[in-house]
């Protein structure tokens, strides 16, 4: 799994019939030390999250371990939304304090 932090949403008319219905986010990887990287994903949501929460995704096979997504061409789901992150007893992300 890895965190990551949503930029946006990516809609698609045309796809693979499974994937009706299918919320899919434009994700950027986060660093241990909360800093965003230069790194970009497509992953299907799950959890309803929304532009600028931090979320936590799981990719390749384990996306399809997501009740529901068994038999989709995915390779990363959106499977919960963060609420805090400690690393060594320090905070790293807020969701409460990003909002204040």
């Amino acid at each position: 799994m890895q965190i990551a932090k949503v930029r946006g949403t990516v809609v698609s008319t045309q796809k693979d019939p499974s994937l009706r219905g299918v919320k899919l986010l434009l994700l950027q990887m986060v660093d241990e030390e909360g800093h965003v990287l230069p790194e970009y994903e497509v992953a299907a949501d799950t959890v309803g999250a929304g532009v600028d929460e931090w979320v936590l995704i799981s990719r390749n096979g384990a996306a399809r371990q997501v009740l529901g997504n068994e038999q989709r061409p995915l390779d990363a789901a959106v499977v919960a939304i963060i609420d805090t992150i400690y690393v060594e007893d320090r905070l790293i992300y807020s969701k409460k304090e990003q909002y204040r």
